[in-house]
């Protein structure tokens, strides 16, 4: 990103020069820094900082920090480092919590909003038309799958997880135009949900799968949310691939929930809060 940035110094005016060199002498620091502070470093006006991201292909400030920031994360160290067996403990907080820190960025830079909406809308589409909503997974998955079906419940969404092959199977044979499943995996290429998609599909159902760009999984789909996170095969590798799953799912909720209205939603999560709060032994 910055080598780009670098080559592209000539076509920049003067002013936005200023700002692309202090952005080039401590990236780290233009990240986190506000727009007052930037401008006020480079010796031009805030709205210079904002034309030189635009000019370097990015929607504003907000949008060139954000892909930025993830940029940097990536670079820090023990990013991609596996954990070693002489580790100390708090190596081992930073190199687990900076791997998902780093796998959340990158999934911030790379995610395509306008699928997430088209997902959402189908989710809402099977919603209003009381059609069924289902959620497939295998192994760390179907937790996914599972945590997916709770969220959409708190909406007042009825929705089914299932996490067994077999029932996947028989319950892809059910769907029908109109319904919408979700289908999670970490590699795509899972013999049992690629059946139940396949199924699905023939049956005029929508399926969107969250799983991995270039799987036999992300080509079948109508929907494919890629969720790009190779897990290792080490002994210490943390499981980052289903936190990503569980945070794709929970952009999906929060779309959803406002798409079906804040007036509905509400109501519906404060008396359920309510209904567990006094079931609770004082």
């Amino acid at each position: 990103m910055l080598d780009r940035i670098k080559a592209c110094l000539p076509s920049l005016a003067p002013a936005e020069q200023r700002v692309a060199l202090l952005l080039l002498s401590d990236a780290r620091a233009f990240a986190s820094l506000p727009v007052t502070e930037l401008a006020a470093r480079a010796h031009v006006s805030k709205p210079t900082v904002i034309r030189f991201c635009r000019s370097v292909g990015y929607d504003g400030l907000s949008d060139f920090k954000l892909k930025l920031a993830g940029n940097v994360s990536e670079g820090v160290p023990f990013i991609h480092r596996s954990v070693d067996a002489d580790d100390k403990t708090a190596d081992v907080m930073v190199k687990v919590i900076d791997n998902t820190v780093a796998a959340f960025l990158k999934y911030r830079n790379d995610a395509s909003s306008a699928l997430i909406e088209k997902a959402a809308l189908a989710l809402v589409a099977a919603c209003n038309q009381g059609r069924r909503i289902e959620f497939f997974g295998v192994g760390n998955s179907g937790i996914v799958a599972q945590d997916a079906q709770h969220k959409f419940f708190r909406l007042g969404v009825h929705a089914i997880a299932y996490s067994d092959g077999h029932m996947q199977v028989m319950s892809a044979s059910l769907l029908r135009p109109g319904d919408c499943v979700v289908i999670i995996s970490n590699s795509g290429r899972t013999r049992d949900l690629l059946d139940a998609e396949g199924i699905a599909r023939k049956n005029g159902a929508t399926t969107i799968v969250i799983t991995a760009s270039g799987s036999p999984l992300a080509s079948a789909g109508h929907i494919h949310l890629a969720a790009d996170h190779p897990e290792g095969y080490d002994r210490y590798s943390p499981m980052v691939s289903r936190l990503l799953h569980l945070m794709v799912i929970d952009i999906l909720a929060t779309t959803v929930a406002l798409r079906i209205g804040g007036d509905k939603v509400q109501p519906l999560l404060k008396e359920m809060k309510n209904n567990l709060r006094s079931k609770r032994y004082a």
